[in-house]
């Protein structure tokens, strides 16, 4: 039984992870009054063994009336038994001022007093409590409706696994570092298949770039030295009860040697007990 509660910025995308969890067979409500959630999650609780499995609740700045008595709600989830996980979707302010300025949408914090981006920014204030409380919290700044729909699937199918979830996320410097990630491993340092002419066009799983960069004993010893602290320091991390640990590696386009490291540090704990995910942003 999962029970998600759904929060993040106005224009990062919740309504479309809503819509991703639904596709999965969850009972989806948006915009649920924050007052209403514990009698909700009563009612989803009782009502669980009849088919209604799984849950996610939309919970967001439209609720300002209401927020202040989240805190409180919380806690009586808390003590009805009831284990809930929060997703928080946020994104860089130029990109939200963007997509407003694209959907010519409102934004449910400003008014004839308030401009937009003042709304936004107070937005990020109002939703904090939700965003320190997340146990998965996903910038959209660079991902698509398809791509973040994949990201809601995994962590939600992740969920249901009784295991850790670890993801491997290969990405690019020029387009900037993904922000969610727990870690972030630069492998500019090795040889770089751009150079070769023949290999330009390829990417990291492709096998003349796999061969390249395999002949390279300083590859392997950087895939084995992330290997050891994954390996030293995840443990620690299962203690703290983390559900979601995502590994980001980048090199300079998120091509070529990102996406070989990646590949590789997925294969090493595939057999870990591990819900082991793999996501190559630029590639994408």
């Amino acid at each position: 039984m999962n029970f998600f509660i759904v929060s993040g910025l106005s224009g990062s995308g919740k309504t479309i992870a809503l819509q991703a969890l639904e596709d999965l067979g969850y009972y989806c409500i948006d915009n649920l009054p924050a007052v209403l959630l514990p009698q909700f999650a009563g009612e989803f609780k009782e009502q669980s063994g009849d088919g209604l499995e799984n849950c996610a609740v939309g919970i967001d700045s439209r609720n300002r009336g209401f927020l202040a008595s989240l805190p409180e709600k919380l806690a009586e989830l808390d003590r009805y038994g009831l284990e809930y996980k929060i997703i928080f979707l946020q994104a860089d302010e130029r990109i939200l001022l963007k997509r407003f300025s694209e959907t010519r949408r409102k934004h449910p914090l400003t008014d004839h007093e308030t401009a937009l981006l003042e709304g936004i920014r107070r937005e990020r204030e109002l939703l904090l409590p939700l965003s320190s409380a997340a146990a998965r919290r996903i910038n959209t700044s660079q991902t698509t409706a398809q791509e973040l729909r994949g990201l809601i699937r995994d962590f939600a199918g992740g969920e249901l696994s009784s295991s850790l979830t670890l993801l491997f996320e290969s990405f690019g410097y020029k387009f900037g570092p993904p922000l969610d990630a727990d870690f972030v491993f630069d492998v500019r340092c090795l040889p770089n298949p751009y150079w070769q002419e023949s290999l330009r066009q390829l990417s990291g799983l492709d096998a003349p770039v796999v061969e390249y960069l395999g002949g390279h004993d300083e590859v392997g010893r950087m895939v084995d030295q992330v290997t050891e602290f994954i390996d030293t320091w995840l443990p620690h991390f299962k203690k703290e009860s983390r559900s979601y640990i995502t590994v980001a590696i980048g090199c300079t386009g998120g091509q070529h040697r990102s996406v070989y490291v990646a590949q590789h540090l997925a294969a090493r704990f595939s057999d870990h007990n591990l819900n082991v995910q793999i996501r190559h942003r630029e590639l994408a």
